[in-house]
């Protein structure tokens, strides 16, 4: 690591610990020629993960995006912040260890339904009715009698 002070390229770290919740290392370094003090952060190099809209057009995976559209299916639902937030690092690993770096917004969308089916059935029926963008309501009847044959 070079000097920030002097340049110099030869240092000795001092102190390490993990930050932002174990994605980064902190460290204290001491460098060799000048003995001044200066911190680094280091962390894994991650490529982002685009999405493709129903458009054609490409986003950058937001998981907050995610998790707000999960929210609003689970509005005045008797499911905690902490199950969503499950949820939501459970699909957001699927995506990451499908060493995809593009994935549909289609794809999301049927992970979050799987996921929402066995957590709360109305935000399923809530978040399908969007997702899918019943016409009428037939198609909102034929959701819900699936949901109820699967029973």
């Amino acid at each position: 690591m070079k000097c920030p002070y002097c340049g110099f390229i030869e240092d000795k770290v001092i102190d390490s610990r993990p930050t932002d919740e174990g994605s980064a290392i902190r460290r204290r370094r001491e460098c060799s020629k000048c003995l001044k003090r200066f911190t680094t952060y280091e962390k894994v190099e991650s490529l982002p993960i685009m999405v493709i809209k129903k458009d054609k057009s490409r986003q950058v995976f937001d998981r907050e995006k995610l998790l707000n559209g999960i929210l609003r299916a689970c509005e005045k639902r008797p499911v905690s912040v902490a199950q969503l937030e499950k949820l939501v690092e459970d699909i957001e690993s699927q995506i990451y260890n499908s060493l995809q770096r593009e994935v549909t917004s289609k794809d999301i969308g049927e992970m979050v339904m799987a996921k929402l089916k066995n957590l709360d059935e109305v935000a399923y029926v809530r978040f399908a009715s969007v997702y899918r963008q019943f016409k009428d309501i037939n198609t909102f009847m034929d959701e819900l009698r699936k949901l109820l044959n699967e029973k």
